[in-house]
């Protein structure tokens, strides 16, 4: 008897079952999970792809709802309704602006190596401020460049996006977004004539960091 032979003969659950595996596997994953991980946990001849989208219709305007995140997918709690979990959530200690400005610099310019962060940023980097984002699991090490000394890079992680809600870098707000939240303060480097309002998406993100840098907060340096 040949594969397919073999193959036919185990039927794949209906696809109301497959929905309920899928929510099953997701509800009890605190991380995301991709469809690979899924398929290899239910019966042969599933499609999670089409049970978890079949999933999300069915979540949409409920109290949860099923996110993509990259290549993966999970559960969270709708945005609008996040003001009630504030007593659920560890709190944990506040970033410097040092580490804002890094780990922004490595969401908008990933991959990016320090020497490339300390450009943009105008200031040296300090091993404080790369470690605690490494600790966090909001950066990591990515490859290296294929240049003199081969350095590493620095790219976002999955838990970075899943934190803020993202499907996957390309979703970062622009530089309007930014300023508007405070983030960005409207006033040109020292020296530095003020930029013109950028249009697109494309200019927002290429000139994030040519707004005004504070002085630097970092510790010691490597």
């Amino acid at each position: 008897m040949d594969d397919t032979q073999e193959e036919s003969l185990f039927e794949a659950p209906p696809i109301a079952e497959q929905e309920r595996m899928v929510e099953a596997i997701l509800f009890a994953s605190a991380e995301p999970v991709s469809l690979r991980e899924m398929a290899g946990r239910m019966p042969h001849g599933c499609e999670p792809l089409l049970a978890v989208q079949n999933i999300q219709k069915r979540y949409e305007g409920r109290g949860v709802s099923v996110v993509k995140v990259q290549d993966a997918w999970a559960i969270r709690t709708a945005p609008d309704l996040g003001f009630l979990m504030h007593r659920e959530t560890v709190e944990t200690r506040k970033l410097s602006r040092a580490a804002i400005e890094t780990l922004a610099i490595v969401a908008y310019h990933q991959p990016v190596t320090r020497a490339e962060i300390e450009e943009i940023r105008g200031v040296a980097v300090s091993r404080g401020t790369v470690d605690q984002l490494l600790e966090l699991d909001w950066i990591k090490i990515g490859r290296r460049r294929q240049t003199p000394g081969r350095p590493v890079t620095f790219v976002v992680t999955e838990s970075f996006l899943d934190h803020f809600g993202l499907e996957s870098a390309r979703d970062l707000p622009g530089l309007k977004e930014l300023r508007a939240a405070g983030l960005l303060e409207n006033r040109p480097a020292p020296g530095a004539e003020a930029l013109p309002e950028p249009q697109t998406d494309a200019e927002l993100q290429e000139n994030l960091f040519d707004d005004a840098i504070e002085e630097p907060e970092d510790g010691p340096l490597y």
